[in-house]
């Protein structure tokens, strides 16, 4: 994929975002980027996850699908790390699935406006 400097800045947005969700909480790929006026741009915030591993600073663990599956999981090294990670923030994990997704989920639309 070529990134444009709008994909570019469209990705510091995502990793803004990113930045802002708190300790023992998670947000979906299509909550932020309903957040930042891009709705149907779920996979973008994918593709921005994926290389958020070279920023130690973005907590990428956090983002999970809409009804809470790690899918992202393959890019943390290795399979159960995303897992490890969130389990540590207090959030339980069962057959790659946030456990009380609702529970945990935080919406930037929400909590950021």
């Amino acid at each position: 994929m070529k990134y444009s400097s709008d994909t570019e800045n469209f990705f510091d947005k995502v990793y803004a975002v990113t930045k802002l969700i708190p300790h023992g909480r998670v947000t979906s790929y299509g909550a932020i980027a309903k957040y930042l006026g891009a709705a149907r741009s779920s996979r973008m915030v994918g593709w921005a996850m994926n290389g958020a591993g070279k920023y130690p600073d973005v907590p990428a663990h956090r983002v999970v699908n809409r009804v809470g599956l790690l899918t992202g999981k393959m890019h943390f090294g290795s399979t159960t790390a995303m897992q490890q990670m969130l389990e540590e923030e207090g959030i339980q994990v069962k057959d790659d699935k946030v456990v009380n997704f609702k529970k945990h989920f935080w919406d930037p639309v929400l909590e950021l406006d």
